[in-house]
């Protein structure tokens, strides 16, 4: 009789020749990947390093290198006064159009809503929408409910929020809806059955469960408010002007390595605070 080790087909060995190919592709590989993304950063890396040029106007090779352009973006009021106010506008819009966003997801998602398809693409509308056009069509909005609240509306801090907060919604119920999806309902039923109402088994339950979504959708929700130029444009007033506003507006009339400086502390800003998110939630896994 055959032994069992006789019966087993003998693995399959390489060749040195066919080694070599695997090895080649996989560095042929890697170098595309590692290309990929220096093409991805390249801009960014671009905008760090001019931030450095010494010259006021730009050209290539520079002179020298300085930090004198950071210090002259600090002490520019308009860029100071203007970053302020895109932190505080982002902070409003990404906290309203999260909790608005968590609780319309859970009820299109948990709940059988009449129509609940056409409010789900109701509220993902302004992700499709040209960002110039949301702004000029909240613009007109505000004209009339200026019209029938007899109140100022366009300009004012809270009319910029609120156009900011519509604009941050989307990202939550596109995030919370896809977590809600995933997750098992029977954990919920499971804690009702124990005694727990429908408002006790969200908190300690669901919304738990839900922490990434929510982590994720508040960082993202915070760049799309910080970040945005057309429904600021548009809505913007006097002493209420956001930094993508006021970077904008520099440019008319200036093209100097400061500009370059002001997008440099933003890249570094917003890539620290989406380092800081990534420790403790993996975005990876929620995107």
């Amino acid at each position: 009789m055959m032994s069992p080790k006789a019966t087993h087909a003998a693995p399959a060995r390489h060749t040195p020749a066919r080694r070599r190919r695997i090895a080649w592709g996989r560095v042929i590989h890697r170098a595309f990947v590692a290309l990929m993304f220096f093409y991805i950063l390249c801009p960014l890396i671009f905008v760090v390093w001019l931030s450095f040029f010494r010259d006021p106007i730009m050209y290539f090779p520079p002179s020298g290198y300085t930090l004198s352009w950071y210090v002259k973006a600090w002490e520019n009021e308009a860029f100071t006064s203007g970053f302020l106010l895109s932190i505080q506008v982002a902070i409003y819009a990404a906290v309203c159009g999260v909790i608005l966003g968590v609780l319309a997801a859970v009820g299109i998602v948990r709940f059988r809503v009449p129509g609940a398809k056409w409010i789900n693409t109701l509220l993902l509308s302004p992700i499709l929408m040209p960002g110039i056009v949301a702004g000029i069509a909240i613009y007109l909005f505000y004209l009339n409910a200026e019209e029938w609240l007899d109140a100022q509306v366009v300009g004012t801090y809270s009319g910029l929020v609120l156009a900011h907060v519509c604009l941050t919604i989307p990202w939550t119920v596109r995030l919370v809806s896809a977590s809600l999806v995933g997750l098992d309902p029977s954990v919920e039923e499971a804690a009702r059955n124990l005694g727990a109402n429908g408002r006790v088994a969200f908190l300690r339950v669901t919304l738990p469960m839900m922490r990434p979504a929510v982590v994720a959708a508040t960082l993202f929700s915070f760049v799309v408010s910080f970040e945005n130029l057309e429904l600021s444009l548009s809505l913007a007033g006097p002493g209420r002007t956001t930094l993508p506003v006021v970077v904008m507006q520099y440019l008319q009339f200036n093209l100097d390595p400061a500009i370059a400086a002001v997008a440099a502390i933003q890249i570094v800003l917003l890539g620290l605070i989406m380092l800081v998110t990534d420790r403790f939630v993996k975005l990876s896994q929620v995107v």
